[in-house]
């Protein structure tokens, strides 16, 4: 078929046979990557997330074997928190300031389990055993349908954590005034093992989130760069549901 559009004809006044090479060359090439297109996709949050979680493992490697003490803690969880609100607000993606965020991480992770595994030995081990059992148990529910961040499920799980966090300032400045031993509501006798329960719920149902914005941001075609801040996100969730995961096992030995 002739075409008079000279931008059009030089595809449509091509021999026929030329036009279906063309055409199955095109439905056989590969699927466009983010290079090619310039959006995110799951590809680059895993491989980011990863990434991200290499630095954590490296730093806290290092941070375990140094046994930095309380200024290392403090450091890497004031910092973390610092940068964790700048990320968070920020319009513009900076992933050196995220990169910084899972060094300052590890720090914190390294120092405090390390103290952990030092009054309670193997216990590192099952935390992280516990973390990517829920993480997987999580992912597959949302996979397959049985999770979802419904409008009345996010409402809920919001509130919840803020009730949570709310309980946990709580705990902390009556833990100043010997309660629970020093260890707030959590050293209380059942109230802290409800409380860490809930802890390991709560941000275990944040990963449901965490995944339905990473699937909206996909479907969207939000900018490649934003890969770092759903790998942030996914990262800010997990190591909230290690700590969680460490202070449940340590009060369920206690108890023993």
């Amino acid at each position: 078929m002739k075409s008079s559009n000279p931008v059009l004809g030089k595809a449509f006044n091509q021999p026929n046979n030329m036009q279906v090479d063309q055409l199955e060359q095109s439905y056989n090439a590969p699927a466009a990557s983010s290079i090619r297109t310039g959006r995110m996709t799951i590809e680059d949050v895993v491989a980011k997330t990863g990434f991200l979680f290499a630095i954590l493992v490296v730093v806290g490697a290092i941070a375990w074997g140094a046994n930095l003490g309380q200024g290392a803690l403090l450091i890497g969880f004031l910092g973390g928190f610092v940068l964790a609100m700048v990320i968070s607000f920020s319009k513009t993606v900076k992933p050196g300031l995220v990169v910084a965020y899972a060094a300052l991480q590890g720090l914190a992770l390294g120092t405090i389990s390390h103290y952990y595994e030092t009054f309670y030995p193997g216990i590192v081990s099952q935390a992280v055993i516990g973390t990517i059992a829920a993480f997987a148990g999580v992912l597959f529910m949302y996979r397959s349908g049985r999770l979802r961040a419904t409008p009345q499920f996010t409402r809920a799980v919001m509130g919840a954590a803020i009730g949570y966090f709310i309980l946990g300032l709580v705990s902390l400045v009556a833990s100043f005034f010997g309660v629970g031993q020093g260890y707030g509501f959590y050293g209380v006798s059942g109230l802290g093992l409800l409380l860490a329960v809930a802890g390991v719920a709560l941000a275990s149902f944040f990963l449901v989130l965490d995944f339905d914005q990473i699937e909206k941001g996909v479907a969207a075609g939000v900018p490649e760069k934003e890969s770092w801040r759903a790998s942030f996100g996914l990262m800010v969730t997990i190591v909230w549901l290690y700590l969680e995961v460490l202070r449940l096992l340590s009060i369920l030995r206690n108890n023993r």
